[in-house]
């Protein structure tokens, strides 16, 4: 297998992941490339050649870039948008877990709702935050918004 076709194949083996989350819907992005929903809200989209961009609120992209975790969006600099490659399958996980903590972030906002609420109540936002062992510059950030 060619480095494109194995890049290729873990961003198949992302998209098929990451629409087995609760309330997650996956289409065709505006810009090409899959795009991941939760309710009205973006939390990312992923081209077949490996980049993947993923939404945040500018705080947790701030503290997620400063740790090295991910990077600046290519294009919208300002904004709470990160970009990360994924370059070989070794990236999988990695990537996989940029994307559930924005799912995390925009679920618990979805949740506030009365529609969300009851759509994504299977969801626990606080237990799964404390499986993933964030350090705590990232889940300081993380719960600054999430709670507000």
């Amino acid at each position: 297998m060619t480095s494109r076709e194995a890049i290729r194949a873990t961003v198949e083996r992302l998209i098929d992941t990451v629409e087995t989350w609760e309330g997650v819907t996956v289409g065709d992005h505006r810009f090409g490339g899959t795009e991941f929903r939760v309710g009205p809200r973006e939390i990312g989209h992923v081209h077949e050649w490996g980049m993947l961009d993923i939404a945040y609120f500018r705080p947790l992209r701030d503290t997620l870039v400063e740790a090295g975790e991910t990077g600046i969006h290519h294009l919208l600099t300002e904004s709470g948008w990160t970009t990360y490659y994924i370059e070989s399958p070794d990236d999988f996980a990695h990537a996989e877990w940029l994307l559930r903590l924005s799912y995390l972030y925009h679920v618990a906002a979805v949740k506030k709702t009365p529609a969300g609420a009851e759509e994504l109540a299977a969801v626990d936002v606080d237990v799964e935050i404390a499986e993933m062992d964030l350090p705590e510059p990232i889940l300081a950030a993380f719960e600054r918004r999430a709670t507000a």
